[in-house]
């Protein structure tokens, strides 16, 4: 279902209040898409967009760590993007590596901890360079911890958990009828990190797009038509206000769930 609704000043006030109460210890996912339509609208290049965007990334880190969400992940590049042209590759690269050095201070600020999920050693080695560095000086952050999904994508999560198992049964390190659902997840890139509890995609698409693939096995979707680099800090309010509506029964009945 896709959500666009607008809260007057009143009910955004008490939203803020009861997000703030219901969203501590959430994970939240983000597929931050419809940066290339944005540009276009205004009849600019693609990079215009992904640059104006930029913006709505802080709002978001900023107002998950206000509101009490305990993990924030973003789909910042995945795997399949390496097809897109050149041009378009080489200039995300270079922003990205300036949005890490501009928002560092920010992060630290608001004791965020930063880390990355993906087949990284594709990326740029200043890129890798920039974001190792924000790692360590954001390693002590407790508020919250945003992960940025790079060259990533749930299928390669996925096979290289299971090229792991197969090592570790090969080695003599696991038993292969020891193999559960929980082994598999403790070989994931996520390991340590719980399963998103809400999905937040931008732009208007309605799919996962090859992201986190077994981790959302019972996450909320919520979309909604607004393109990422207008998305903003009641945006994300709403998001959440429409999670806390909803029942999460995880194959049980409402009556289960209610003793």
């Amino acid at each position: 279902m896709t959500h666009d609704s607008r809260l007057t000043t009143h009910d955004s006030q008490l939203a803020t209040k009861a997000d703030l109460r219901l969203a501590t210890n959430l994970h939240v996912a983000v597929i931050m898409d419809g940066n290339g339509r944005w540009a276009k609208r205004r009849l600019q290049h693609r990079i215009f967009g992904h640059r104006n965007a930029i913006k709505a990334v802080r709002e978001t880190v900023e107002t998950a760590a206000e509101t009490g969400v305990r993990y924030l992940t973003l789909y910042t590049f995945s795997e399949e993007n390496w097809q897109r042209p050149q041009a378009e590759i080489n200039g995300l690269m270079a922003l990205l590596v300036e949005a890490i050095q501009k928002e560092t201070p920010t992060l630290l600020k608001n004791n965020i901890r930063l880390q990355y999920i993906g087949c990284t050693e594709l990326l740029p080695a200043a890129v890798r360079e920039k974001l190792q560095q924000c790692i360590n000086e954001t390693a002590g952050g407790t508020t919250m911890t945003l992960t940025l999904a790079l060259s990533y994508s749930g299928k390669w999560d996925i096979t290289e958990a299971c090229r792991r198992c197969a090592a570790a049964v090969q080695q003599g390190r696991l038993a292969a009828v020891e193999i559960t659902a929980a082994t598999v997840e403790n070989y994931l890139s996520t390991a340590g990190i719980p399963a998103p509890d809400l999905l937040i995609r931008t732009g208007g698409e309605q799919r996962l797009s090859n992201f986190m693939l077994w981790q959302m096995a019972y996450t909320e979707f919520y979309f909604t038509k607004v393109l990422w680099p207008d998305f903003s800090k009641q945006h994300f309010l709403d998001a959440l206000k429409e999670y806390n509506r909803r029942e999460r029964r995880y194959g049980k009945t409402s009556e289960q769930i209610q003793q």
